[in-house]
């Protein structure tokens, strides 16, 4: 990196942009692959076990699953430190 990049990268004002970045898009992050996740389960649970045929639709029950457990897996930690980020400055 030039020099002068070096010295935008550690401004604080640039920080601070990106934090707010973060927390804007964090309920976008947050809830739109639980929502797909449910709407997957769901989607296994009306077409695939209500009419009798759940091993058709197995996969969406899998995808969903691990949509669900992924998400809260990886975003517990990003609001974890989003809170220490946001106390400190």
């Amino acid at each position: 990196m030039k020099k002068k990049e070096m010295e935008y990268v550690k401004n604080q004002n640039s920080n601070t942009k990106l934090i707010r970045t973060e927390i804007l898009f964090a309920p976008l992050l947050l809830i739109l692959p639980f929502l797909i996740g449910i709407f997957l389960i769901n989607d296994w649970y009306v077409r695939g076990l209500l009419e009798g045929n759940s091993a058709d639709f197995f996969g969406e029950l899998i995808i969903g699953i691990v949509i669900i457990f992924g998400n809260i897996i990886f975003d517990i930690p990003f609001i974890r430190s989003l809170k220490n980020l946001s106390k400190t400055k």
